[in-house]
């Protein structure tokens, strides 16, 4: 299971300046899938790409090999050498690869503890590799245990009660702005997932003047009436940041759509009365440098991140209970990995064992040439014999051990103590099941 790996950086590795530089939208994500599976190491992957983390899992024929081709690609993206990157980046192998994406998954590793909406995101980028071909069997089988690691948690736990998310987070803090929110103008540019979120959290605060404004009109309507809202053009967000209160920004766009001299201009406009702008993208919807501007309160997801480390309360008591449900997960897949490699490492170590016997009695040919060819017969048997015993418990502990890591590191002994070369790759007759996805792929290919 060591050729399974993940390489990348997150809220708690990163600054959003970094964060920003590495994020995958879903077309970039599917051209740098397919950058990876060039690489002749590199068997199978998926990339997770949220505001909160950029990741890549790969399965490889090379650990290390695949660990440099991933790290040269994510520092391609970010338009910086690997060596300043990779200060930045953590690299897992094995089972605690397996551990990090299903806390990941979990929401365990989440800037607010617990978060439901991770949970789509790692399914999305799992379906979406899937589509493209990148993914195979083990992978599948990863994300699909992941997936449901996810939803054990929050359905055997309370980490999810609270309702806490970085939308809700970034409307407190614009409570602690303007206090009651009712009677003011709200402005969301962006009807994706965060919008959506941000709209509803706004609803539940009694803001009945909320504005959304989108690449997709049709899909600003549709929230808009969800949430008593008005739908709007992204022309005319121009004339409507001179109107709001509060601006929240959560668009997919790769560059700034909010720059500090239009702001300023804004700002003009507005005779003074200020501004909060609650910049929930990555890369970020507002420039950085419109904080200077003055009456403009700039949230952004660095800002969030302190505030979040405040907020986790109840959460972080069911998180005990959460890591107990996940290390079982792990086990589990574990398990499941040393079972498809402990048959082929039983094989090897015979035919390993046969091959010294078989050399031993060739080197020594000549030492035996007294010996009848009937005495010579029973000599190899014995020989054969010997060998079969001394493996015959080896044999039967591997084929009895069941404990999920610890059946895949007594599989693993094996393999180094003998010098046994690594089973081949999964073929798809070992994966669990094959979905309609998988065939289709399976057809393009």
């Amino acid at each position: 299971m060591d050729a399974l790996l993940v390489l990348g950086v997150s809220h708690k590795t990163a600054p959003l300046a970094l964060r920003e530089r590495l994020a995958l939208p879903e077309r970039r994500a599917a051209a740098f899938l397919m950058e990876l599976l060039a690489d002749a190491a590199i068997h199978e992957a998926v990339a997770i790409s949220t505001c909160n983390r950029t990741e890549v899992y790969l399965f490889a024929a090379d650990p290390v090999g695949a660990e440099a081709a991933a790290l040269g690609a994510l520092a391609a993206q970010a338009e910086m050498a690997p060596t300043e990157l990779a200060g930045s980046l953590y690299s897992r192998r094995g089972a605690d690869a397996v551990r990090h994406l299903f806390e990941v998954a979990a929401g365990l590793d989440s800037m607010v503890i617990g978060e439901a909406e991770i949970q789509g995101q790692v399914k999305r980028a799992y379906q979406s590799a899937l589509v493209e071909g990148a993914t195979g069997p083990l992978t599948n089988r990863l994300f699909r245990d992941a997936i449901s690691t996810g939803k054990r948690v929050r359905s055997e736990t309370g980490i999810g009660r609270s309702h806490v998310s970085v939308s809700s987070i970034a409307v407190e803090l614009a409570r602690a702005t303007f206090g009651e929110l009712a009677r003011r103008r709200v402005l969301v540019v962006g009807a994706g997932e965060n919008g959506e979120l941000t709209a509803e959290a706004l609803h539940r605060h009694g803001v009945e003047s909320v504005f959304i404004a989108n690449r997709r009109y049709d899909r600003a309507i549709g929230l808009a009436q969800r949430f008593g809202g008005v739908a709007l053009r992204l022309d005319d967000m121009p004339d409507e940041l001179v109107r709001s209160d509060i601006v929240v920004t959560s668009t997919n766009c790769p560059f700034p759509i909010i720059g500090r001299e239009e702001l300023a201009d804004v700002m003009d406009e507005r005779e003074g009365r200020p501004l909060v702008m609650i910049d929930l993208a990555v890369p970020r919807d507002v420039e950085p440098e419109a904080r200077s501007i003055e009456g403009v309160t700039v949230i952004d997801m660095d800002d969030l991140q302190e505030e979040a480390a405040s907020s986790l309360g109840a959460r972080a008591s069911e998180s005990g209970v959460a890591r107990e449900i996940v290390h079982a997960e792990v086990e589990r897949f574990s398990e499941w990995i040393a079972g498809l490699e402990a048959v082929p490492t039983i094989a090897a170590l015979r035919d390993r064992g046969e091959q010294v016997v078989e050399h031993v009695l060739r080197e020594n040919e000549s030492r035996w040439e007294s010996l009848s060819e009937a005495d010579r017969e029973r000599l190899g048997v014995m020989a054969h014999a010997i060998v079969s015993r001394l493996l015959h418990e080896p044999t039967m502990r591997l084929r009895g051990v069941g404990d999920g890591e610890a059946s895949y590191i007594h599989v693993q002994a094996l393999r180094d103590l003998f010098g046994l070369e690594p089973p081949p790759p999964m073929g798809e007759e070992e994966a669990a099941e094959v979905t309609s996805l998988e065939a289709r792929r399976r057809r393009r290919r």
